[in-house]
């Protein structure tokens, strides 16, 4: 009967996925109304109780030594890309937009490479949309501000607008609104070259770097990416200067009407609400009062503010990542030096250039830029699922690995110091180096991957994960959740200033890094009763979707939400039977595609339609399984299926490509591609999935029992 039950679930899947695209949507849509009328939807009667699951057969033709040789083939190919320092770091992809900016960048400084920029013409060339465009994902729509930057970076680099595929850009840009429609950020870059008025961007007087924290408004309530970018734009904006360019590169076509008759006041991102007060309305009423002091502020106060600003900028340019280590504040900052009369030969600026240029990625006769690196978030990851793979706890690539992560803590204060005053140094970094802004996703990874470890040098061990413990402890929210690098960074009013038009000007609690630290947690071995997990849970709670799934802020999109929830709630030691874990199980189910992966599009962040559906990926594939294995859907169909997508869908080298951005920078403005994800995630499932079917229970689960009977990685 198992082997027969495995048959018919192998079958359907390999008819449904030979089946035409519309009798495939059509399945996916019936099943998926199956599955929510003996789900109990929250969203059609939500007092109906879920069901308990159906088991089925776990055996299909796709089983046992399939299975290892796919989690044979995954370590080999993951260990062979160890670098000899002990990290793994993976390519982390964009779009166009920062390859974009980078000949931008590079002619406002008057350092044009012709063969980089040659490489990188032909990369935006590549990347345009049949229709015209440029999008910010693969598989998206054409976005107005990367078509904008892409189209004036390839006339900048002497690319005609007369070109066919020139006119096309020019065309769809036109029909969403031509130049005014582009972002906030996009009209800033425009206007470094006199290509848009300063009057239509938002006014950000410099004085803002004098304003104490802890007022009614400082730089310290943004988030740090929106920190680290703004600060040296108030330097900009002091000195709005402008490279002159000769009027053919110019993008006077892209304008909807002549620029000299635009009444900028009643264009984006300076047009009203309807109601009479919002937030918005006050912002932008605002703006126009800050316009006249900018006309009247006294030239020693100007002064100061600028020096202000000066000094927080260079101070945390001092580090090898360069400000912030992301790409924006980067550029932002050698801009910033330019206006306050560093030349390009100073070596702050040749430093600062340098940590740029080290983001380029030559892909034969193509160049493109990557917002910046990745290793204290891949070499985590990868031990995780080297781990669960088979690999000892003592082996000397993991323990190489484990070293290197520890040069990597964070030893001194940081900006995080101004939300959380009595945390002490210890998180840990998503870059190679970035010590101003430790992260909490980073630091739960590091000391879950450390926990599982068995090292000779064992009193480090446990110094640098009490460290890391006690300051993700204290960064834990007043609302019982987490948010990345700051905590209570929630004063969501300020999403609404005209500045602020890509509405992520900030860092609130989320429940994927929630779940994180709820796993971080339960594998030192603390259970439901620490206060910190009776928070957290409350939080999650109070945040679940009507549909049962959790938002994804730092990947896409559901998908990943719930996965990282579900893993949180595992570890430590919640009821995986729980009427609202069930709901959350039913609506991973409910989205499994006909092909047995899972998949969704970044579009699920604008569209409601959106969630939880798209081309299967083995990220996304890998982070369902991961979900249900940890609901304990070990003998499921659905389960099956997942395992049988990743098995097909690996290479003979042990590789799982991927094409799609499944990973989110800010959503609806950035996505990521993370290369690594569909490797290490891929195995971690497969490993989790096989430890579950031979011995009943996971390495993380028997660690994670150690752990709490030894209480060793508690804290005092």
């Amino acid at each position: 009967m198992n082997r027969l039950l495995g048959l018919l679930a192998n079958w359907s899947e390999r008819i449904l996925s030979a089946a035409p695209e519309s009798m495939q949507q059509q399945a996916r849509q019936k099943a998926g109304r199956l599955l929510r009328l003996v789900g109990g939807n929250p969203n059609a009667t939500p007092a109906i109780p879920v069901p308990p699951r159906r088991q089925e057969s776990g055996q299909t033709l796709h089983q046992g030594t399939a299975v290892e040789e796919a989690i044979k083939r995954g370590q080999q190919w993951l260990l062979s890309r160890q670098a000899e320092p002990g990290y793994w770091v993976h390519e982390l992809e964009a779009d166009t937009t920062l390859t974009s900016e980078y000949l931008m960048l590079r002619r406002f400084l008057g350092l044009v490479d012709k063969e980089k920029e040659r490489k990188a013409v032909r990369y935006l060339i590549d990347a345009q949309l049949p229709a015209g465009g440029w999008p910010i994902y693969y598989g998206g729509p054409p976005e107005i501000s990367a078509s904008v930057k892409a189209y004036f970076a390839l006339k900048l680099s002497g690319i005609s607008a007369a070109e066919p595929f020139m006119q096309k850009a020019r065309a769809v840009i036109l029909s969403k609104g031509g130049a005014v429609g582009t972002n906030v950020f996009t009209k800033i870059a425009l206007a470094l070259f006199d290509q848009y008025d300063w009057r239509g961007i938002p006014s950000m007087p410099t004085e803002l770097a004098l304003v104490r924290p802890n007022g009614v408004f400082s730089l310290y309530d943004l988030s740090y990416w929106s920190r680290a970018a703004l600060t040296p734009l108030l330097i900009i904006f002091n000195f709005k200067p402008a490279c002159r360019i000769p009027e053919e590169e110019g993008i006077n076509e892209l304008w909807c009407m002549p620029r000299e008759q635009m009444d900028f006041r009643h264009a984006p991102p300076f047009l009203k609400d309807r109601r009479w007060f919002t937030w918005r309305n006050f912002f932008i009423t605002l703006d126009g009062i800050l316009r006249v002091y900018e006309r009247v502020v006294p030239e020693g106060l100007r002064k100061k503010a600028v020096a202000s600003a000066a000094k927080w900028m260079v101070e945390r340019m001092g580090g090898e990542g360069g400000l912030g280590a992301i790409y924006p504040a980067m550029a932002n900052s050698v801009v910033a030096l330019r206006c306050l009369g560093y030349g390009v030969d100073h070596s702050l600026v040749r430093k600062a250039l340098g940590e740029i240029v080290a983001l380029e990625v030559h892909d034969g006769d193509l160049l493109h830029l990557q917002p910046c690196f990745s290793p204290v978030w891949d070499t985590p990851l990868t031990m995780n699922a080297l781990i669960e793979s088979g690999l000892p706890p003592d082996h000397p690539d993991l323990l190489r690995a484990a070293r290197w992560v520890f040069t990597r803590q964070c030893r001194k204060v940081g900006d995080w110091i101004v939300s959380s005053p009595k945390a002490e140094p210890g998180g840990w970094y998503f870059q190679f180096e970035n010590e101003c802004y430790p992260d909490n996703d980073d630091t739960a990874v590091v000391v879950i991957a450390l926990s599982k470890l068995i090292m000779p040098e064992t009193d480090a061990q446990l110094d640098v994960m009490r460290r890391g413990i006690r300051w993700t402890l204290a960064m834990q929210g007043s609302d019982g959740g987490w948010g990345a690098y700051d905590k209570d960074n929630h004063k969501m009013f300020l999403n609404q200033i005209p500045f602020a038009d890509h509405k992520a000007l900030l860092d609130p609690s989320t429940a994927d890094l929630t779940g994180r630290e709820l796993e971080m947690l339960g594998v030192l071995g603390y259970d439901l009763t620490h206060p910190a997990a009776v928070r957290a849970i409350r939080f999650l709670r109070k945040n679940q979707e009507a549909d049962g799934s959790w938002f994804g802020r730092w990947g896409v999109n559901y998908v990943y939400g719930t996965w990282s929830v579900l893993a949180g709630l595992k570890a430590i030691g919640e009821d995986m039977q729980a009427e609202y874990v069930r709901r959350a199980v039913v609506w991973l189910v409910s989205k499994q595609n006909s092909d047995g992966g899972w998949g969704e599009s970044c579009l699920s962040y604008a569209e409601a339609d959106a969630h939880g559906e798209g081309e299967s990926t083995p990220s996304q594939t890998a982070w369902a399984l991961l979900g249900l294995l940890c609901a304990g859907e070990v003998e499921t169909i659905s389960v099956v299926r997942g395992v049988n997508h990743l098995i097909r869908h690996q290479d003979p080298q042990g590789f799982w490509p991927e094409r799609m951005h499944t990973g989110t920078g800010f959503p609806r403005v950035l996505y990521l591609r993370y290369h690594g994800y569909s490797h290490f995630f891929s195995l971690w499932a497969l490993s989790m999935y096989r430890s579950l079917k031979s011995r009943g229970r996971t390495r993380a689960d028997e660690i994670r029992e150690q752990n709490r009977q030894s209480g060793q990685f508690r804290l005092a």
